[in-house]
């Protein structure tokens, strides 16, 4: 799927969030919210010609972009890495909050094994573009460090929030920050994992081999993933 008409796919996702809870992310969806848009069904098969996958990838990517600008507004010059990093991972959940029930649903679709790979892409996309906002340009071996474990905090807060009731969301706050503080001490994990190089972990691996076969080694150049 190309970005030609990044406009438009906005429009349809945007109209198709209102049918997702219940119909799921599904072709029905997606062809109610182009009939609510005053398209007709064909525009579905040109705009996402691989159906769901690539509207649950757009929806993945409208949040990132939200989450990008927001931080490009924000005054970060008296906050520290992980302030910076909650700040990111808070302003895409609020893009997020209106739509709870759509991001439960196409979680539940991405952990189905045939869209795994679709479902780590995404994460990994996130996460760099996080340590992107944040002002993060490695491009040694703490490239895979650091988004691996940032893949977990953001993984994990989105699925707490999902069940957070609290004023505010003061308990995804409260969480997020929780996970920061324990997996935020990089460099101390770096020289762990560095030791042996070859026996990489848990999500790290996946994420580390989506990228290299989609889109080669990050060791040259600006480090970020496009």
């Amino acid at each position: 799927m190309t970005d030609r008409h990044p406009l438009l796919r906005d429009r349809l996702i945007e109209a198709t969030l209102a049918h997702v809870p219940f119909d799921g992310w599904s072709m029905q969806a997606l062809r109610d919210g182009a009939r609510d848009s005053g398209f007709g069904p064909e525009i579905v098969t040109q705009e996402f010609p691989r159906g769901v996958a690539d509207a649950i990838r757009h929806f993945s990517r409208m949040a990132d972009r939200h989450m990008l600008a927001g931080m490009e507004q924000a005054d970060l010059g008296d906050l520290r890495i992980h302030e910076r990093v909650a700040l990111a991972v808070e302003t895409r959940l609020a893009f997020l909050g209106p739509h709870r029930e759509a991001v439960h649903r196409g979680l539940t679709w991405l952990a189905l094994p045939q869209n795994a790979v679709l479902g780590a892409r995404l994460l990994y996309r996130t996460v760099d573009d996080i340590w992107y906002a944040v002002g993060d340009r490695s491009a040694d071996f703490s490239f895979y460090t650091k988004r691996g474990l940032l893949a977990g905090v953001v993984g994990s807060t989105t699925l707490f929030w999902l069940d957070d009731r609290s004023e505010g969301g003061a308990e995804t706050t409260a969480f997020l920050h929780r996970r920061l503080a324990d997996v935020m001490k990089i460099h101390g994990a770096r020289k762990r994992i560095e030791g042996s190089r070859d026996r990489v972990l848990g999500p790290l691996g996946i994420l580390k081999d989506v990228v290299e076969k989609r889109y080669g080694r990050p060791d040259t150049g600006d480090s970020r993933v496009t």
